[in-house]
């Protein structure tokens, strides 16, 4: 019978590699190479009240000409494309943490919105899109008549 030697270094690379395995086939990444290519969810916020339904929408860095909004079959769809630019062209950056790539974003519409009544403003990296709701879903105030 022949005799290994335990270490237990080798033990903690093994389960060092078995995780980032995990990780890379979960994340369909390959290191940090791959970047670029996972693209990003941006952060929104709805907001409904009784005259309409707002959505806001964190799109730093980005332009209005990079988002792309339409309505579809009573579903609204936010799509954009955040580029990465190079302009110095330094190859030797020590570290990537902001995401980069395309997005989409699409939000079911309730029945009580107006879509030929939507707006769609774009300011300091903030999309907002107003969705006006129907009159005729609107609140109404009846008085009660005292005789």
């Amino acid at each position: 019978m022949t005799l290994i030697k335990w270490s237990p270094v080798r033990d903690l690379l093994s389960i060092q590699d078995t995780m980032n395995k995990l990780f890379e086939d979960t994340l369909g990444r390959s290191g940090g190479d791959r970047l670029f290519d996972r693209g990003f969810e941006p952060l929104v916020d709805v907001l409904e009240d009784s005259d309409k339904v707002e959505i806001t929408i964190e799109l730093p860095g980005m332009e209005q000409k990079d988002v792309n909004v339409n309505i579809e079959e009573n579903i609204l769809h936010i799509k954009g494309e955040k580029k990465f630019e190079d302009e110095e062209k330094k190859d030797n950056y020590h570290r990537i943490e902001r995401f980069y790539g395309t997005f989409s974003r699409s939000f079911s519409l309730p029945t009580t919105v107006d879509q030929g009544k939507v707006k769609a403003s774009f300011k300091k990296g903030v999309l907002k899109v107003t969705l006006a709701k129907r009159e005729e879903v609107k609140p109404k105030q009846i008085t009660i008549d005292v005789k």
